[in-house]
């Protein structure tokens, strides 16, 4: 049962592998990537205005209204749909900005999810993930709910069955901006595109846990040495990858007591936790 006194999470995202297959005419490019949730994330609360008015809870620091996602779905919500209601958004926020994660992007989903339940809209998810596509290429996905293989910004979504899996993961102490990574000269843009059947056929080949590459992470661990110890040390213990544009490293782990082993003989001067993939997210009800 879902109601304003619920909490209401926002699961962090893992791309398996991350492909820049080229650039389209406006600059943003094209990209193929495997999603996976997480059950590791932030937690969102909200409280119901009669006054329209839409306001954040103790504001992020150094995020300013007009970047606050959280905001900026809400109110694009209601004026999308002309709602007369509005809400306090209360944000418990985990994931580190500037990880790879996918935070912002979740709680912006999350928002929209949650705010079509609580405010009687019942909008179809079709709905919610085009309106999503106007707040980041990575709030779709979180809307659709399921792990996906995404192409194109990242919004062409095909829903994919994962094994069980856990993931040991690794916050550097760096945020890392997107758009600074897709501007590099030195970024490949060329990687060849796959097919579905590409993918489930490396995959399954013997070739270990991960397939294909992350395209940013020599860009990143270039710019950032914190990335890159960080993402050296996981590679003596597991196969690892960086995530999206960075900054956060991960591996993959077929039991949960390998990945603690692992976490356990991390450096001190290193922040890590444990997450369990997910085969939707845990509000994926919320939209049919």
């Amino acid at each position: 049962m879902t109601d304003w006194d619920s909490a209401y999470p926002a699961p962090a995202k893992i791309n398996l592998f991350l492909h820049v297959v080229g650039r389209r005419p406006d600059g943003y490019h094209l990209l193929q990537t495997l999603f996976r949730l997480v059950d590791h994330g932030d937690t969102l609360r909200f409280a119901p205005r009669t006054d329209g008015r839409i306001l954040r809870l103790r504001p992020l620091a150094g995020v300013p209204e007009e970047r606050d996602l959280c905001l900026r779905a809400a109110r694009l919500l209601q004026e999308a749909s002309g709602c007369r209601h509005g809400v306090e958004i209360m944000l418990e926020k985990r994931l580190p900005m500037g990880g790879g994660l996918g935070g912002g992007s979740s709680d912006a989903a999350t928002v929209l999810l949650a705010m079509n339940r609580l405010w009687g809209l019942n909008w179809p998810r079709e709905r919610l993930q085009a309106l999503g596509l106007q707040l980041g290429a990575d709030v779709p996905f979180f809307v659709f709910g399921r792990n996906a293989f995404a192409e194109g910004v990242g919004e062409a979504l095909q829903p994919l069955d994962l094994p069980p899996a856990w993931y040991l993961v690794i916050e550097p102490a760096a945020g890392v901006p997107t758009a600074e990574i897709f501007a590099s000269p030195n970024l490949t843009r060329n990687t060849k595109a796959i097919k579905m059947a590409d993918f489930s056929a490396g995959w399954g080949a013997g070739r270990g846990p991960l397939f294909g590459q992350n395209d940013l992470e020599a860009v990143v661990c270039g710019r950032y040495p914190e990335v890159a110890r960080a993402l050296a040390w996981l590679r003596q213990h597991a196969e690892a990858r960086m995530t999206g544009s960075g900054a956060c490293v991960f591996a993959p782990f077929a039991a949960e007591q390998e990945a603690r082993a692992v976490l356990a003989r991390m450096p001190e001067d290193m922040v890590g936790w444990i997450a369990r993939g997910l085969d939707e997210h845990p509000l994926r009800a919320l939209a049919d």
